[in-house]
């Protein structure tokens, strides 16, 4: 079986370029098909051991370019590179070894996880699917697993659903972890738990992170959660990023003011400078992806926009000495 090649330790673990995806629904009485351009034109890349952030409101496109860079959907346009190689030009037996190395977490672990198996059938069935189920050897990587995801052995034996929200969704690590993952796409990995265990999740996935090395995509609607686990960070809107660039860069001095008005909505801690602070609110609900605006998809909700705006669409481009990149006009 032809091996992939893991590529040079200089270039980026997955990068995407051009990277667009189309979905095709019908709607009306008529039930026309219709166009809905989920991802558009999304450039990225994701470095070894590094944590990508990506937020954005409900149906900006995150989830999307999750399960594009997973393989689970096929881009309508662009280009996915794994250690430098497209991985449209895999063969069969290259992409089932991209899956062992690029995995998921999902968003609702109950949902993810078979009822009806054990959890040691649950963490077996990638060694097996994989042809790499070697009994004495995968019954101690199981065991080591559970130990790093903080559950008993007693669990082995018992069903998902004797578990809680939280423990299923180290169930749903563990599994991710089986065959030594490389890059872990965290798709709202703490959305569905109680508020007093997500810290808990996400404390575990930095654990985990800093011991294998593993590279990781979270998503999240959450900033004070992308901030905690990110390095660099991508903001969406309407399908495409917004702006990019170093977690503290980005908080610290947002460009867009999509991104200001997201980081405006974040509470302060400190009573007195909430309540002296002011608010960028915005205005308005995000635009049909099915029937975008012309030109900057944010200008109809931006407080900022000029005509330009309304007619020309803002490439990502480089502002200040960071590395900062972001699409809008008026940006300096």
């Amino acid at each position: 079986m032809a091996q992939l090649d893991h590529g040079s330790r200089d270039s980026p673990l997955i990068s995407a370029s051009g990277l667009s995806k189309i979905f095709y629904a019908r709607r009306g009485a008529l039930g026309r098909k219709t166009a809905v351009a989920a991802v558009s034109d999304v450039d990225l890349q994701i470095d070894r051991g590094e944590t990508f952030g990506m937020v954005g409101e409900t149906g900006s496109g995150k989830s999307t370019v999750g399960r594009l860079l997973l393989a689970l959907e096929r881009p309508s346009s662009g280009e996915i590179r794994l250690d430098g190689r497209p991985i449209e030009r895999f063969s069969t037996n290259e992409l089932k070894q991209m899956r062992r190395r690029v995995q998921v977490v999902f968003q609702d672990p109950y949902e993810s996880l078979n009822p009806y198996m054990t959890v040691e059938e649950i963490l077996e069935e990638p060694f097996r699917i994989h042809g790499m189920y070697d009994g004495g050897s995968t019954s101690a990587r199981i065991r080591l697993l559970l130990d790093m995801v903080g559950l008993p052995i007693t669990a082995l034996h018992r069903s998902p659903g004797e578990f809680s929200g939280g423990q299923q969704q180290r169930i749903a690590i563990a599994r991710a972890l089986t065959l030594e993952t490389d890059l872990l796409v965290a798709d709202e990995p703490t959305a569905a738990l109680d508020v007093s265990i997500q810290a808990q999740i996400l404390n575990l996935l930095l654990d985990i992170q800093k011991e294998t090395q593993m590279a990781m995509l979270l998503i999240s609607h959450n900033l004070l959660v992308v901030r905690h686990m990110s390095a660099r960070i991508g903001v969406m809107y309407a399908g495409r990023i917004v702006e990019m660039g170093k977690s503290e860069d980005l908080y610290r001095t947002p460009k867009h003011p999509y991104t200001i008005s997201l980081l405006s909505a974040i509470p302060v801690a400190n009573p007195k400078r909430e309540r002296a602070r002011k608010r960028v609110k915005i205005m308005g609900e995000a635009p049909d992806p099915s029937n975008l605006p012309t030109g900057c998809a944010f200008h109809p909700r931006c407080w900022l926009a000029e005509e330009r705006c309304r007619v020309e669409r803002p490439k990502l481009r480089l502002v200040g000495g960071t590395g900062q990149v972001v699409a809008c006009h008026l940006a300096k």
